[in-house]
């Protein structure tokens, strides 16, 4: 089945906020943020702003009427700054006007007494000033204390990882429109409808209901939409509930970039010992991340990166320590992997360290130290179903591992100005919310007379195609064409309490609560087919939209069979739930089973550069993916190709910049980099692992939205491979991205 947007978006029919036709007196939002990143505001003047003709009002903290609060997990950030701003584009006032760009010229206006203070920008910084989010968190297992004493090897290191920006087709935006009794009506651009809707209430003093949160689809969001597109959308709440209007708000590229968070940049130092036969027994890791000025989902996005810290390799004995770092910048966000990919990178630059020491191809020392089942992951949780070698003999039968190494090193010797390298990325990467409490859906689903179906859920659709699915897996079960289906937009009102669409859960929970709602329909579509026929229940299926009695077809269609339903007043609508069972995890002890399942694969990426210029070509990509029973082939592929361009935009080209007062310059199009069609690999080539699949997974078809981005870091050590074939005395730097500023420095570097 193809992507049911496909044909709206090349036509240009696709509905977007900024797509939605406004009512009539409708005003515009501009937001005016901090032009510091950290001080004490003296003195806020907006006489000269508010008396620009067309300015309706400006917006301070003062005109709150409840909570001054969008914190999601902890409570540490203003919707508006009251007496201190901590980052440069911190909100303090939002502009009303009757236009955007009168808005934005009074936003010129405003004149603010700042008394700066000096911010905090890096990591290092933070630490030594003890400022963090919240306590540090350490997973722990073995005898991390005592065991380095049997290892043979011992090696230490630092690995870095810069800030990503999301980048998302459709910048932030909501529009709010007043209702009767108080209500208002919002449609926005955001993962979480629910989160926006409660944290809207919070801010308005009103309750949830009162607030009805409407999403049609997003243009793009990688996770900057869970929790950032909240102070946006509560901001035109707010305009609303003071001026009973409808207000839009979509923020500028600029602005976006600007006052937006990114993926967390982080420091971390490392210390790997392995024994003689080059088993690694021993991993010990100190992360620091940057969380910026507030918690934000940082508190979620370290778990994960401690969650992910070995990767696909059992370790018996490790401790990994994450310290959540406050500095005056943008508060950092969810970015696709939420964290995990930059533990991964660190446990892969280990693992790259002891190689080049040892003298051997980090691949050995990969394959070597596969988990299997049975082996025990740092917080608990018992490694099943491993495919780990599963997919290693697969890559190895389709790609050879031997001949792609020699036909890199034969071109080696044959080339001076350039030079390859060919590197292996494995990803275990677990999936479900960490929060269990946030591992549920549900699914309302009308049959109407006619024979259509309507499906409302709580999966927002952002380009992953999770529409799609849906309406394939109530084609399944009801056995029905899928012209007959139609997904509703994803709103509050139908589809209550529901978790954001992230963490690569979104098909699985939503999925698995449409399974449950179409199977109880189809239920009792064939009692009341059974009774009209006279027979039994179990002899009773239907097939391709007939009913069938020991699998000879009826005359019954299933147009027939809906209307004697609704004859006999039987109900054609329901409402279901779904949590994922079995999991849990107690973070007093920081043990658990906290993932329904894991998906496994391998790359292998080699590249070209170019060793006079320091620029790089991605040659291949070669993987193989354990999709389990892929329900729709064509879109886990895409969603595969799309993850690994961003993740080796991530590692060679997409580098996050701030100055020492705390200001972006990375701020535009044309100073931040990433992947265009020249940077993408000349192939990439996907083998689906042959694999039962997993029973929590929908239809046995597992998630496929996050671990893909992980095969991205490939690039990153076959560009350095590529670096050391040239010059033998260039030191591997575990620091990312790699950009050909870094390259070029690497090629021509010169003997310590």
């Amino acid at each position: 089945m193809k992507n049911i947007d496909s044909k709206n978006h090349v036509r240009g029919k696709s509905i977007f906020v900024d797509d939605i036709p406004i009512v009539q007196g409708t005003l515009f939002g501009v937001v005016y943020g901090s032009p510091i990143a950290h001080g004490k505001i003296n003195n806020l003047n907006l006489i000269e702003a508010n008396k620009l003709e067309g300015v309706i009002q400006i917006l301070t903290h003062k005109d709150i009427p409840g909570v001054n609060q969008i914190g999601a997990i902890i409570l540490d950030e203003q919707l508006l700054a009251e007496s201190e701003v901590h980052f440069m584009g911190q909100p303090i006032a939002f502009i009303v006007a009757i236009s955007e760009k009168i808005a934005r010229k009074a936003r010129e206006l405003i004149d603010i007494d700042i008394e700066e203070l000096d911010p905090i920008i890096s990591v290092s910084e933070a630490k030594e000033k003890s400022q963090f989010i919240m306590p540090p968190r350490t997973f722990k297992l073995g005898d991390i204390e005592n065991c380095w004493k049997d290892c043979s090897y011992v090696y230490e290191g630092k690995a870095i990882t810069g800030g990503q920006e999301h980048l998302y087709l459709e910048t932030q935006g909501s529009y709010a429109i007043p209702q009767e009794n108080d209500s208002i009506k919002l449609f926005s651009s955001t993962q979480g409808p629910t989160v926006v809707q409660k944290i809207g209430a919070r801010v308005l003093g009103l309750p949830m209901h009162k607030i009805e949160v409407d999403v049609v689809r997003l243009g793009g969001a990688f996770g900057g939409k869970e929790d950032q597109a909240t102070a946006w959308a509560v901001l035109t709440l707010l305009a609303v509930h003071k001026l009973q209007k409808p207000v839009k708000l979509i923020l500028s590229r600029h602005d976006d970039m600007h006052m937006t968070g990114k993926r967390h940049p982080y420091e971390t130092t490392y210390k790997i010992g392995l024994s003689k036969d080059l088993k690694i027994i021993a991993f010990e890791a100190d992360y620091l991340q940057n969380a910026g000025a507030a918690a934000d989902l940082s508190p979620a996005i370290t778990e994960r990166t401690l969650f992910h810290a070995t990767n696909s390799y059992f370790i018996p004995n490790v401790k990994a320590t994450v310290y959540s770092c406050k500095t005056n910048l943008p508060p950092n966000t969810a970015f696709r992997g939420f964290g995990a990919p930059q533990g991964i990178f660190v446990i892969e630059s280990a693992i790259k360290h002891a190689a080049n020491e040892i003298g051997i191809p980090a691949r050995e020392l990969q394959e070597i130290n596969l988990l299997q089942d049975g082996d025990e992951f740092t917080y608990g949780q018992i490694a099943q179903k491993v495919e780990l070698k599963n997919i290693w003999e697969t890559a190895q039968n389709n790609f050879s591992f031997y001949k792609v190494e020699k036909a890199v090193c034969d071109f080696n010797d044959s080339n001076e100005q350039f030079k390859k390298g060919v590197s292996f990325a494995p990803v275990t990467f677990g999936i479900s919310f960490t929060n269990t409490m946030m591992n549920h859906a549900r699914a309302l689903v009308h049959i109407y007379q006619d024979g259509s179906i309507g499906i409302s859920t709580g999966a927002v659709e952002m380009g992953q195609s999770v529409n799609t699915k849906m309406i394939q897996v109530a084609s399944k079960v009801l056995s029905v064409n899928t012209n007959r289906i139609k997904i509703e937009s994803t709103n509050t009102t139908r589809v209550a309490n529901t978790s954001p669409s992230a963490a690569s859960s979104t098909a699985d929970l939503n999925g698995k609560a449409v399974q449950l709602a179409c199977e109880a329909l189809l239920q009792r579509l064939i009692s009341t087919a059974a009774k009209k026929l006279d027979v039994e229940e179990n002899r009773i299926e239907l097939v391709d939209e007939v009913i069938t009695v020991d699998g000879k077809s009826s005359s019954i269609t299933w147009e027939q069979i809906v209307l004697e339903a609704f004859i006999n007043r039987i109900s054609l609508t329901e409402n279901s739930h779904y949590g994922t069972p079995v999991i849990k995890f107690d973070k007093t002890i920081e043990k658990g089973h906290p993932f329904s399942y894991y998906v496994y694969g391998l790359a292998i990426t080699t590249v070209t550069v170019d060793c006079l210029r320091g620029t790089h070509e991605i040659d291949s990509v070669k993987i193989v993916h354990d999709f389990g029973k892929s329900i729709n082939q064509e879109i886990d592929n895409g969603q595969v190709e799309g993850a690994v361009v961003q993740g080796i935009g991530w590692m060679t080209m997409e580098e996050i910049v701030y100055d020492e007062s705390g200001r972006l310059k990375s701020n535009a199009l044309s100073n931040y980099k990433i992947p265009d069609i020249y940077s993408a690999p000349g192939s990439i080539e996907i083998i689906p692992l042959k694999t039962d699949g997993d029973e929590n997974a929908i239809l046995k078809s597992k998630a496929v939205g996050e671990p893909p981005f992980i095969y991205g870091i490939g690039a990153f050590f076959a560009i350095q491979e590529a670096i050391s074939a040239f010059n033998s005395n260039y030191t591997q730097d575990f620091t990312a991205p790699m950009t050909p500023e870094k390259v070029l420095l690497g090629l021509y570097q010169k003997s310590n």
